[in-house]
């Protein structure tokens, strides 16, 4: 692990060579849902249809980001961790995950990653953390796990515990997906890719998942994914025994796999009051023995 302040190394191409801007990308996506301006007309007509169908969309996606607020709150505090990887981190919104851990803990060391050009384009903002921490950001897929790996450790120390955050994530990738990208050299599903990311963490590591659901409203959920394969991008909308798959090996942080809001509202700040309207994201964190 090296012991200086890590920097976002220049992307090979300019970003703006990068970026399709003719098929919408999920992190824009979500960006819309959440109310920022970092999307492309595309990524804006995607959401709108999504919305028209789900009018609940951009509450739901705030959901989901204050579940991660309070499951790292959780991590960096009663639970110690002090490094952390966050695989599909998006396009920041503040606060951001760097920004929630080491407010706990000054000292902590986070590395975000994404595939989307304009991420990397605004990794600027990932990484002014603390001077006591560090923070670094890896244009890597999640379907490169050797690679994620392999790069993380020069800010991560893989022998001691990381938690491994993949929030909204893993909906975007199928059962049989997972083209290994370069130097992969295989093919694997989502729950592959999890097991082999876990599986070189070191004992003490945590595993903090969120991921759409259709238990709740199927026929919503059903029209979401069909919108969003008109637009060109696979969502997998999976049952709370599917999302349950993830976790195995693990052991699960009470309360377990609960619906987003469920998982410790008391560890909220500045979240809006708790809503009665399901919201169709399970999220969990759980701990490696």
């Amino acid at each position: 692990m090296s012991e200086h302040q890590p920097s976002v190394a220049p992307p090979a191409h300019p970003e703006s060579d990068r970026i399709d801007t003719t098929r919408p990308h999920p992190a824009r996506v979500y960006d819309w849902f959440l109310g920022g301006k970092d999307n492309y007309p595309v990524d804006e007509e995607l959401g709108r249809q999504i919305a028209a169908l789900s009018p609940d969309t951009k509450r739901i996606a705030r959901h989901n980001r204050w579940f991660m607020h309070r499951a790292m709150r959780r991590l960096a505090g009663e639970e110690g961790i002090r490094q952390f990887l966050d695989i599909g981190s998006g396009i920041p919104t503040e606060p951001n995950l760097h920004q929630i851990v080491q407010s706990t803990a000054p000292d902590a060391r986070v590395v975000y990653v994404d595939n989307d050009p304009i991420v990397l384009a605004h990794a600027g903002a990932l990484l002014i953390g603390t001077a006591e921490g560090a923070t670094a950001y890896l244009d890597a897929d999640v379907r490169q796990p050797e690679r994620i790996l392999g790069l993380a450790a020069d800010v991560l120390d893989l022998d001691r515990p990381v938690a491994l955050s993949l929030i909204a994530l893993l909906h975007f990738v199928d059962d049989g997906d997972g083209d290994g990208g370069e130097g992969e050299g295989r093919s694997e599903g989502a729950y592959a890719l999890v097991k082999r990311l876990m599986e070189r963490l070191a004992p003490g590591s945590c595993l903090v998942l969120s991921q759409l659901t259709g238990d709740f409203d199927p026929e919503s959920v059903a029209k979401g994914v069909a919108s969003y394969a008109a637009g060109g991008v696979t969502l997998v909308p999976r049952s709370h025994r599917a999302i349950s798959r993830f976790f195995d090996g693990l052991e699960m942080v009470d309360p377990g796999l609960v619906p987003v809001v469920d998982w410790h509202p008391e560890l909220s700040v500045g979240e809006l009051p708790v809503e009665t309207q399901p919201v169709p994201i399970y999220g969990a964190v759980a701990r490696k023995p």
